[in-house]
């Protein structure tokens, strides 16, 4: 152990916006704990207390942490180097992989899922020449200002965050996730003006909300009909749903990729992949300009390589989705106020909602009692269990998680359930 949490905390909120460098992490009950080490499914915090961790780094860890594999591959880049301002064997070999599950096209790398959602809209918009973006209410695509809208009264967005200028969130149109009526009839007055229509095939930041198969082939429909490009956002599913994500799954394809999370193996990343003929746009053959001092970073794409060659191995999906299917099982069980719970699960994550189901999109995710859900984090914190601490993200599974973590997990949700 070294410093205390307690004196960590205190020099974090001196030194650090809210203590934290990402807003969620503050929200952390009964208070946010620093890590000293992580290994497999499991955190150690600098108090000395050990937790079973269903966070997984907010998805990224889908091997766990400290995959042993992994980590000789990031000890052996950087024995090599880690920096050189020129390309590497192992980013063709990443993007090689990459392109094989969400190809046929190219690969542009970036350091995390919203640059690479911020870059898509501009090549979107750069390869269209129109202006207006289709997004969806309770889809999380990242903090840029393009990106950064939500519903208003009208069709057109208006700014989520103070200092996006209106004129940003005015050029998208924020509709109900999952409902096709009013895409179409968005898309029949406004299609010709619309350069992209970017979705997440299922909700990763209003707890879990899959995608209807109807919902998601009516937006390949409308944006092929108005000539829009399709944009998946799978920085949360890409490579966690199966090797081809959620659009595997779904067996819909999407004219643009955005990828993160798992593909740098928990190291900063981003990437978007599409065809050729659409990322050739992109600088230095076109005139879309995307450029990073620490794209394709070499300790990123090592890690991200090794993960890969890991999953293509198949058994990490099955022991995280039989973890996640046990919880989510248990789950389902509960009661609230005499009430069945909405539980969302797909592949190795899921969400319990405190309300009644079905949850299908963000107004009813929204509608759960989130002072509930709190308590029944707070609760699982303190019996060593970190779960979520917002109703609207994500439980992770891991590969790691083994029948020890999971019935542990089990027997403290029992405990800590709301009565």
């Amino acid at each position: 152990m070294g410093v205390s949490s307690d004196r960590l905390r205190e020099d974090a909120a001196r030194l650090l916006p809210g203590g934290v460098s990402s807003p969620i992490r503050a929200s952390v009950r009964p208070c946010p704990f620093f890590v000293d080490r992580a290994l497999g499914a499991r955190i150690w915090t600098t108090d000395g207390a050990e937790l079973v961790d269903w966070v997984m780094g907010y998805g990224p860890n889908l091997l766990g942490h400290a995959n042993d594999r992994v980590r000789l591959a990031v000890v052996e880049q950087v024995e090599r180097g880690w920096l050189y301002g020129a390309p590497t064997r192992t980013e063709v070999e990443l993007a090689g992989k990459i392109s094989t599950y969400y190809g046929p096209g190219k690969v542009r790398f970036v350091n995390s899922g919203g640059e690479a959602a911020m870059t898509a809209v501009r090549l979107a918009r750069g390869a269209t020449r129109r202006r207006l973006l289709v997004k969806f209410d309770g889809c999380y695509h990242g903090a840029s200002d393009v990106l950064l809208s939500r519903r208003g009264d009208g069709a057109l967005g208006i700014p989520s965050s103070a200092g996006v200028p209106e004129e940003f969130a005015g050029s998208t149109i924020v509709l109900r996730y999952n409902d096709v009526d009013e895409l179409h009839r968005i898309m029949k007055k406004f299609g010709d003006q619309v350069a992209a229509v970017i979705v997440e095939p299922v909700g990763a930041n209003m707890g879990v909300v899959p995608a209807s198969s109807d919902f998601l082939s009516a937006a390949k429909e409308e944006a092929e009909g108005s000539g829009a490009l399709l944009i998946f956002d799978e920085v949360v599913t890409g490579f966690r749903l199966g090797l081809r994500g959620a659009q595997g799954l779904y067996g819909i394809k999407p004219d643009l990729t955005v990828l993160g999370k798992i593909i740098g193996g928990g190291f900063p990343v981003g990437a978007l992949v599409g065809r050729s003929e659409l990322m050739d746009l992109l600088a230095p053959l076109g005139p879309v300009y995307n450029a990073g001092t620490f794209n394709g970073h070499p300790v990123s794409m090592a890690a991200g390589l090794a993960t890969l060659r890991i999953l293509e191995e198949g058994w990490p999906y099955f022991r995280a989705e039989r973890a996640a299917k046990a919880v989510s099982e248990e789950l389902s069980r509960m009661r609230l106020n005499g009430g069945e719970v909405a539980v969302n699960v797909i592949g190795s994550m899921f969400q319990v909602f405190m309300r009644k189901p079905p949850v299908v999109d963000a107004d009813s995710a929204r509608g759960s009692d989130s002072s509930a859900y709190m308590k029944f984090h707070e609760a699982l914190m303190r019996k060593g269990v970190f779960s979520p601490p917002s109703q609207m993200e994500t439980w992770f599974a891991s590969s790691a998680h083994g029948d020890e973590e999971v019935s542990r997990t089990i027997e403290e949700i029992r405990k800590a359930w709301p009565s």
